[in-house]
Formats: structure tokens, C-alpha cells, sequence
């Protein structure tokens, strides 16, 4: 299954939940977007040709990452440009979440292990603006 979250029509966030299953290959960013993820499934005995990556200088101006939650349940929050809560969603074992715009923040419900992707080189305190927001209380075990 797959999880849109938008606001005023754009992509804050997109989950793909471990029970995904599609035959073949999918792209479900658009060509745009500096953070590209795909899915694949291919049977036993297909091949994917050796190749290098030609040198192509890219623009980067908004970080987008990647989280594949390893173990685990995580409330992500998700912010509007102007840190306005907007809401939150739950992602566990075996989720992947891309974080494309907007803000977030993220409170570990259970042990959790993740591992995240993004662009790089890191640049330190300008990379990011931090801010204060405790989201309403909501029991998650019931939405999950």
C-alpha cells in the first residue's frame, strides 16, 4: 500500500508500507525531484546489465530523505512551511518514508531502528531550522 500526505496539493510525505507488493519496477517520485525512489521485484534469475553512472552535475536546493524503519514504530508529524502542524502518521517495521517538503518531526513509540538516506554533503546548522511543537495526543494503537 502506498500513502500520499499533502498539503495545498504538495507532497510532504509518501509511505510505502512493507506489505507493498507490485510485479516489476516502479518509480513513485516524479523525474523532478532531487530524491528519486523506486521499488522493484524481479524473479530468480533476472539480470540487470553492469553499468557506471555518467558525471552529471545537479542542483540541489531542498533536502529530501529517505527513512526505512528497520525496527520498530515511529510517529512521523508533519509541518507546513510555516511549522503549522498538520498531522501525523505512523510507520513501522518495514515501512519505507520519503520526507519530500515541509517539516517534520518524529517520536519513537516503540525501540526503533531506521536507517535514513538523503542528499549530501551535510552542511551542519544550515541545513536545518529546528522548532518546538507538541503535536495533540491521539492514541496511535487504535489508528494502527
Amino acid at each position: 500500500m502506498i500513502e500520499e500526505v499533502k498539503f495545498n496539493g504538495e507532497l510532504l510525505g509518501l509511505i510505502i508500507r512493507s506489505n507493498y507488493q507490485k510485479e516489476g519496477i516502479s518509480f513513485f517520485t516524479p523525474g523532478d525531484f532531487s530524491q528519486q525512489l523506486g521499488y522493484m521485484n524481479r524473479a530468480k534469475g533476472y539480470v540487470i546489465d553492469p553499468h557506471v553512472h555518467n558525471l552529471v552535475e545537479r542542483k540541489v536546493t531542498l533536502t529530501q530523505e529517505v527513512l526505512y524503519i528497520k525496527n520498530g514504530k515511529v510517529r512521523v508529524d508533519f509541518y507546513d512551511d510555516d511549522k503549522n502542524y498538520l498531522e501525523s502518521k505512523i510507520v513501522a517495521t518495514g515501512d519505507v518514508i520519503l520526507l519530500a517538503a515541509g517539516g517534520h518531526g518524529f517520536e519513537m513509540l516503540d525501540d526503533s531502528e531506521i536507517i535514513e538516506i538523503k542528499q549530501g554533503p551535510y552542511c551542519g546548522d544550515e541545513d536545518k531550522v529546528r522548532f518546538k511543537h507538541t503535536p495533540p495526543q491521539i492514541n496511535y494503537k487504535e489508528k494502527q
